[in-house]
Order: structure tokens, then sequence, then C-alpha cells
């Protein structure tokens, strides 16, 4: 992947959180539509999944939060900064974990994507579940779980990359990975959360925020987003008449409406979807050796931090 390099700080306001109930199997609810987040009695943290099934580590990427897996507190149970933790998304589960208002895994390589099946990492164990650019195709059951999963109140993370990014060499992309989860699930074929992703290599740009002030993934608990980076990516195109929640939060220079958006919000059921056009807004520029890697999370171009984790903290309903 090409990325523009340009390191500095960024801060973010501690959240603020209360508990969460946890997700029942059995639950349903009408699909395409997003409940408002409800606060629980208890402080049970948020618990969120990043996974690390389908190659995210292949080539050059570096996808995780943690070289310790499931449990990155095996590697430092008090993390201060990136460097606590192994990993190019380590400045994101850092910034989770010291709020003490979540609780964080990683699904290993190897794994199975599983949910109601009772195993320790199935996903009805879960709030959240990040999936930062997938390239290995979901298995059918796979599938049929990331779909029923959201519809019985989960958050699903996606990210996307641009078009030829098989890191791996399988003959699957992360947008292929991705399309082929919403035409192909035996749950919901038809782009059951409103959007698609376009097949696109977008060299650079720097996305810009949709003016929405009530918006809790713009205006949430991390602070204000402003922009992103692009970096060798893609875009979506939304789908309202499939999904009439979707919404374009941010969009490519130029671009409004239904094309052309770089990040996108949407509701399934009872739960929620987050999906992100590039990888490289969330690379934190640290990870194991051997990767060459680039400072998205605090570049000055965008407010990547406070998207990546508003987002974490709406899909989970904190």
């Amino acid at each position: 992947m090409i990325r523009m390099r340009m390191a500095a700080a960024l801060a973010a306001p501690a959240l603020l959180a209360v508990g969460l109930t946890g997700l029942a199997p059995t639950a349903t609810a009408a699909p395409g539509t997003t409940p408002a987040p409800t606060a629980a009695a208890t402080t049970t943290p948020h618990r969120v999944l990043f996974d690390n099934s389908k190659a995210e580590t292949a080539g050059n990427a570096d996808w995780i939060i943690s070289t310790s897996q499931p449990d990155p507190l095996a590697q430092n149970a008090s993390p201060s900064t990136e460097k606590s933790w192994t990993g190019a998304l380590s400045a994101w589960g850092v910034a989770l974990q010291k709020t003490g208002q979540y609780s964080l895994k990683t699904l290993p390589a190897g794994s199975t994507i599983s949910y109601g099946t009772g195993a320790a990492l199935d996903l009805a164990n879960f709030d959240t579940f990040v999936v930062p650019e997938p390239n290995i195709r979901f298995s059918s059951a796979e599938k049929a779980a990331l779909i029923r999963f959201v519809q019985n109140g989960g958050g699903l993370f996606l990210i996307s990359d641009h078009n030829q990014s098989d890191r791996n060499n399988d003959g699957w992309d992360s947008p292929a990975v991705i399309n082929d989860l919403l035409t192909n699930n035996g749950v919901n074929n038809n782009d059951p959360f409103g959007f698609s992703v376009d097949v696109k290599n977008i060299s650079t740009d720097n996305p810009r925020a949709v003016n929405d002030a009530a918006d809790p993934v713009l205006h949430g608990p991390f602070g204000t987003v402003t922009g992103s980076i692009l970096r060798a990516g893609t875009t979506f195109t939304l789908k309202p008449a499939d999904n009439p929640s979707v919404k374009g939060l941010l969009y490519r220079t130029g671009y409004s409406g239904t094309t052309g958006a770089f990040f996108v919000t949407s509701g399934y059921g009872s739960g929620r979807v987050a999906i992100w056009g590039d990888s490289s807004p969330a690379d934190d520029g640290t990870g194991q050796s051997g990767n060459t890697l680039y400072d998205g999370w605090n570049d000055p171009a965008g407010t990547n931090a406070a998207l990546a984790l508003n987002a974490t903290a709406w899909l989970s309903k904190a």
C-alpha cells in the first residue's frame, strides 16, 4: 500500500462511558433500524473483538492490536502508549483499554468466526467485532454468523482497502471479500447494510466530514471528527433503497450523496455497522519488525483516532 507519512500528535479526550448488557443470539428486531443506545445498571465493560483470522498480518500489513492473542493484557496489563502492545493497531487498542470501559480480545489466525456456538471467542460474547482489511474470503457459515450477529444487536466495524490489495495472493482482496459478504451471505443477499464497496484504487485524498452536529460518530466521546486520510484506498456507494438507515459521514473530495463515501454507518436489525475505505488511517506506525508502517493514526490531515474510537463507542452502544 502507498501511504504518505505525516507525524503529529492527536489528543483524545477521555471517554465517559456506561456499561452494556450482553447480546443474546436469539434476539430479533426489524432489519434497517438503529435504536438509540440504552444505559445498563451495571458497569460491565464494552467487549470488543478484533479479527486476525483473515490474514490481517499478511504481506506488509500488521492490523492487530497486540501479538498476544487472544488477550493483549498478557503482553502488558497496564499499557500506556501504542508501544506497550505490538501491532499497527495498538494505539487503537491501548486508547480503549486506558478508559477502563472496554474489554479487548483478538480472534487469532486459524480461528473460525462463529455466532451462538458457546465458544469463548464466539461473537455472542462480544458487543463489537472489528475486521480490519480481511484478505481471506469468509466461509458460508461465517457470513451467516456476521449477519446474524448484527441483526441481533452486535456492532460490526469493517475496514476495506483498495482494489488489487490481495496481500496473501489467494485471489481475494478486501473489497471482494466484503462485497461477497454483502451479496452472498445466505441471510440477506441484497446489500443488507445499504452499501457496496467500490472496486477502485484511489491514490490520495483527504476526505472531509459532513456537517451533522448531532451525529454520535462525528461528535463523540473521543472528540470531534473533521476529516480523514485516504492513501491508496477506496470508497463506497450507498444504497438507501436496500437499507434507508445507511449514512455517509465522510466523503472523497468533490463527492456527496450516494457516491464517493469514505466512511459509512448503518443499522441492521438491532445492530450497527461502520465501514472505512482505507487501512492507512488506523495504522499507528508501530508494529512487528519487517513491516513498513506509517503513522496515519496521528496524521494531522485527519482526525483518525477520534473517528476510529468514536465509531467503536457507537457500535458498542457505549
